[in-house]
């Protein structure tokens, strides 16, 4: 699992005052660089080994300006050439949001997802947690 610390700016907040819904996705996908240097220990675009095939936030709280946020993602899904990112929000020590990103292992010339294997495939198996408990 890895935990990333995202302190909210002012312009994160919405009318009603509480982090608008628009910044999980962001947060969300920053948290996730930590999975992509598996992939693209650099980063490069011009190197990128993956796509995005779905996403879904679950919106279980208000987060509040002021107060830091933990992100922890970790994989709760691996298939064969695809895998599932799920990632939590934490506040004041409740979860707040729960997310999860369907990411495929794509050859961009090829057009096609290819197998997950060898040294890869076991530095994903390490990441691999369970969902907490529906609340």
């Amino acid at each position: 699992m890895f935990i990333r610390k995202v302190e909210p700016a002012f312009y994160d907040t919405d009318a009603l005052g509480h982090i608008n819904n628009t910044r999980l996705p962001a947060w969300f996908e920053l948290a996730r660089n930590d999975l992509f240097r598996l992939f693209t220990p650099d980063l490069d675009p011009r190197k990128w080994r993956l796509i995005m095939a779905r996403m879904e936030v679950d919106y279980r709280a208000e987060l509040q300006y002021g107060q830091e946020i933990e992100i922890r993602t970790y994989i709760s899904r691996l298939g064969n050439s695809s895998f599932t990112v799920s990632q939590e929000a934490h506040q004041d020590g409740r979860l707040t949001n729960l997310g999860h990103t369907v990411m495929v292992h794509f050859d961009h010339d090829a057009k096609q997802a290819t197998p997950i294997t060898g040294e890869l495939r076991e530095s994903l198996e390490a990441h691999v947690h369970e969902e907490p408990a529906e609340a």
